[in-house]
């Protein structure tokens, strides 16, 4: 993720305040509740900067760092990890033809005890979060300390797949083997691993820098046949992987979810007629990666793009891209990447204010085409950096929300559980049920949610106020605890599938806590 380079040369620094351009829009956005809404974090492993923060540390406290954060982020309403499993063709998971990270074990190749994505992928269902694997495509190492690189490293046994720029190696998109190769690589932990999703981030091919050239003139020469400018040879090698991507995911997992997370400006309309009414850096122009096209031709699920600057940016405007974005995903899934991050940089003085993301919230809120969005990045949330966490747990998601359902993966719902009972005990309620039969296209139930009123004249179940519980698993029982004595409670349960496709309602069970 963008963490040291956010801006382009291009992009002004000049906004010291937020201007007032949206403050209509928020004066007016409405006090909801959304019972759908993704809700994520990017937990980042490269160079230690979210996890494990000390690569030399034991297994068990490693895995105490990662509950921690995972505990944190649940309490304050957070229902999907982002999770960094391949920063620099490097491996945070067993099952891999790559090396272990060395930002795991603290030696590229040198095992730990434990695979730290079955791990995290196991503890962020049992807290009801999806957990999203997270690719860096592109970049094969995050330094120019080539000597420490494994010896099975891809950089070592295929060096002429990759150019120096920057003074790090990166994968050329140009060469059809490294485009399967990729393919391959996030194929293992598709086959391998129970993630609800594959994620992308914004480097392919590397942001300019004044005096770095992109030495991939001989690829072009070889594989350019068609093209008369190399710009659309990129953007076209670029497309071809995410189009591989998306047929291959499915093919092997037809309701994995997949998306990417590009630079929050498309084009510039000074640059596209399409473009939005910005003045910075482009992923169509600088990254070739043509995003908006991947949702157009619905090669992606969803889009997340970084729009990592306030309201009213004078070169970014964050309302304004929302605003473009929301109409260019062409009914996939649009998820805004926040930067509370910003907090911390004394260039950034907007985000000093406590109210930049609670109103980016609002806006992304009133908007109907917005479905959530993700924030950037973990250890700033865990210091509620500007007391962001506290605003989340205590108002945005004060209540609970399930990631929004996909229709176009899945839209034939589960059948309702079964045989639904609930009883008082002495540690409060206990709620019982069989499991629904496959529905209608063999999928068996995934979860279950569970709802409890306190008055059977309003069984709302859109009002997430009233979900007591959502589970990621087919256990067929819950123990309400938080009950009061002499109260009547009204239960209802449903299930849900993968995709968070919900059932039909169970009957109504009433307990009086005697």
């Amino acid at each position: 993720m963008r963490f040291y380079k956010i801006l382009f040369a291009l992009i002004l620094l000049v906004s010291t305040h937020s201007f007032s351009i949206a403050q209509d829009t928020l004066a007016t956005a409405p006090k909801t509740e959304p019972k759908y809404e993704f809700r994520g974090v990017w937990i980042a492993t490269v160079v230690n900067l979210d996890w494990p923060r000390n690569s030399l540390a034991t297994a068990e406290v490693q895995k105490r760092d990662l509950l921690s954060q995972f505990n944190t982020h649940q309490q304050m309403g957070i229902n999907a990890i982002m999770f960094q499993v391949r920063p620099a063709a490097d491996a945070f998971y067993s099952k891999s033809r790559e090396p272990w990270s060395k930002y795991l074990t603290g030696t590229q190749g040198k095992a730990p005890t434990y695979d730290p994505l079955e791990f995290a992928v196991t503890e962020a269902h049992k807290r009801g979060m999806e957990l999203h694997a997270w690719f860096n495509p592109y970049r094969a190492t995050f330094d120019g300390r080539f000597n420490l690189i494994a010896d099975n490293h891809i950089t070592r046994t295929k060096p002429e797949w990759f150019f120096i720029y920057e003074g790090i190696k990166l994968f050329n998109p140009g060469i059809p083997e490294v485009r399967e190769y990729i393919v391959q690589v996030i194929l293992d932990v598709v086959k391998n691993y129970d993630v609800d999703g594959i994620h992308m981030d914004d480097y392919f091919y590397p942001y300019p820098v004044r005096g770095q050239v992109i030495n991939d003139a001989d690829a072009f020469a070889q594989y350019g046949e068609g093209f008369d400018d190399i710009r659309d040879w990129r953007r076209d090698n670029v497309d071809k992987l995410v189009h591989m991507l998306n047929d291959s995911i499915h093919k092997y997992k037809p309701r994995m979810k997949f998306g990417i997370s590009p630079f929050g400006i498309w084009a510039n309309i000074r640059q596209h007629p399409d473009g939005s009414e910005t003045a910075g850096g482009s992923s169509y122009f600088e990254n070739f990666a043509d995003t908006r096209k991947w949702t157009r031709e619905g090669w992606i699920d969803y889009i997340n793009p970084q729009i990592y600057w306030q309201i009213g940016n004078r070169a970014a405007a964050f309302d304004k891209l929302l605003n473009w974005w929301s109409l260019n995903t062409y009914n996939r899934h649009l998820y805004i990447g926040q930067g509370p991050y910003r907090f911390y940089e004394q260039r950034s003085p907007a985000f000093k204010n406590p109210s930049e993301i609670p109103n980016q919230l609002r806006l992304m809120r009133a908007n109907p085409r917005v479905q959530g969005s993700v924030y950037f990045r973990s250890q700033t949330l865990m210091a509620n950096a500007n007391h962001l966490a506290d605003t989340l747990k205590h108002d945005f998601y004060k209540y609970p929300a399930l990631p929004p359902p996909m229709l176009w993966r899945d839209s034939v719902p589960p059948l309702p559980p079964q045989s639904f009972t609930a009883a008082q005990d002495r540690s409060g309620v206990m709620l019982k049920w069989e499991a629904p039969l496959p529905a209608s296209d063999g999928e068996a139930a995934y979860g279950y949610v569970i709802y409890r009123f306190e008055d059977n004249k309003n069984i709302d179940l859109n009002d997430p106020r009233n979900i007591l519980h959502i589970q990621y698993d087919t256990a067929t029982l819950y123990q309400d605890s938080n009950v009061r004595q002499g109260q009547t409670y009204f239960y209802v349960i449903t299930a849900i599938d993968r995709m968070k496709n919900e059932s039909e309602r169970s009957p109504t069970i009433a307990v009086i806590k005697q």
